[in-house]
């Protein structure tokens, strides 16, 4: 159930703030694996991590089709949505024991 709410939760934030928002939901998580639950740490390192991804993601979608740009949302979301399933399926199996 907790799992439901989650991607519900995920999902109309996504959907309110756009796919690039996406970022700031991902990169929070991605820079507590890295410099631990302190915030701070925690907050410099979410903001660089996210400025990273994005960066990362508009050069990954300016030259994967070279003469056509793609949407850089559509990069963070393939970086953003297998994440977030995996934390959500993570979190049902923690919460299962």
């Amino acid at each position: 159930m907790v799992g439901v709410f989650a991607a519900l939760s995920v999902s109309a934030s996504v959907a309110v703030a756009g796919a690039i928002g996406f970022v700031g939901l991902v990169s929070p998580h991605l820079a507590r694996r890295f410099v631990g639950p302190s915030h701070r740490h925690l907050i410099p390192a979410a903001a660089l991590t996210g400025a990273a991804m994005l960066l990362l993601a508009d050069a990954v979608s300016r030259t994967i089709f070279a003469p056509v740009e793609m949407p850089v949302g559509a990069i963070t979301a393939l970086i953003g949505a297998p994440f977030f399933l995996y934390k959500i399926a993570r979190r049902g199996l923690e919460g299962t024991r």
